[in-house]
């Protein structure tokens, strides 16, 4: 009874065959599990990665196949709205769905299939893929497009003589650190295009802190900027400016004065000159006439008057010589 059970309990030993079987069943798990994985890393890597600064043009190619019978490019950017550029090779046709006129063909979509993107802008950062069909199937190139943005610093001098630090990034927004230390509170401006403007004004601690060094901290941008706006040459020049402006204004007054003082006038009233009459040719003949004829007959009846009178004078029998 004892040796009948103990026989039940023993197992058999397994044959090499079904213990091959099983290795091999294992090894085509493993293989497919690394080919699996290797598929995935490879497509998550296989994006094109282009890059493009704020306000210039984006260029992507497509892949060059043969016996291509459509072209289509399909955007997926970050903000906005999808487009569509295709092709039709048969028809000859292009069709362009939800598209900006930034976003075209770089030339002749018949022998040209890039795409190409002009002043490009923070909101056209994204995806970009383009699919080719011919007879052996669907082939897609994609991209990924990043936008940069020149960064760009700037360190002054304000009218109070107060040293002030600029930076303008892209987002996220810069930090800007002051050596000797500042007690202001920097201030952030977003601007449309995904820039972010830090500004900040230095308040020294002591008041013989016009000495200062700007350090503006960013991902795009690294730099440091000393400057100096305690300079004693500007109040200098101020300072003189002012005795100027009190010297032209003095010399200005003592000119005056003298001219008056010594019967000088700038502005002397003339009297007007008289104005004689003048009559019209045809007006004076007329006045003239009449006073012309009254002379004539005056002296005629005074001539009548004195041959009667030598007549009368003379003895008898002469006559007055004529």
């Amino acid at each position: 009874m004892g040796n009948s059970q103990q026989a039940g309990w023993c197992k058999k030993p397994a044959s090499p065959m079904k213990t091959r079987a099983a290795l091999e069943v294992v090894r085509s798990t493993t293989w497919t599990i690394v080919l699996l994985t290797s598929t995935a890393v490879t497509g998550a890597t296989g994006i094109n990665r282009v890059s493009a600064h704020l306000g210039h043009s984006a260029v992507m190619t497509c892949s060059n196949k043969t016996n291509i019978t459509m072209v289509t490019w399909k955007t997926s950017p970050k903000t906005g709205r999808q487009c569509t550029l295709a092709y039709l090779i048969d028809s000859n046709k292009t069709e362009k769905i939800n598209c900006s006129d930034r976003i075209n063909w770089r030339s002749r979509p018949d022998w040209d299939h890039a795409l190409e993107i002009q002043q490009v802008a923070m909101a056209d950062e994204g995806n970009y893929t383009c699919e080719v069909v011919n007879a052996d199937g669907n082939f897609h190139n994609p991209y990924h497009l990043t936008v940069l943005v020149y960064p760009r610093m700037a360190l002054y001098c304000d009218d109070h003589g107060n040293p002030v630090c600029e930076a303008e990034t892209e987002k996220p927004a810069a930090e800007i650190s002051w050596v000797p230390q500042s007690n202001s509170t920097p201030t952030a401006d977003s601007h449309s295009n995904g820039t972010v403007t830090v500004l900040s004004r230095f308040a020294a601690r002591s008041s013989n802190g016009k000495n200062a060094t700007c350090i503006v901290s960013h991902t795009t941008l690294n730099e440091t900027k000393s400057i100096d706006c305690s300079s004693p040459h500007r109040y200098l020049i101020l300072c003189i400016a002012i005795v100027l402006s009190f010297l032209i204004i003095i010399i200005f007054a003592a000119v005056i004065y003298c001219l008056k003082l010594h019967g000088y006038r700038f502005c002397r009233k003339t009297k007007p000159p008289d104005i004689v009459p003048t009559y019209p040719l045809q007006d004076d003949t007329v006045e003239v006439e009449p006073y012309t004829t009254y002379v004539q007959k005056e002296n005629a009846i005074y001539n009548s008057v004195s041959d009667l009178t030598l007549r009368q004078n003379l003895p008898q029998g002469q006559l007055p010589a004529t």
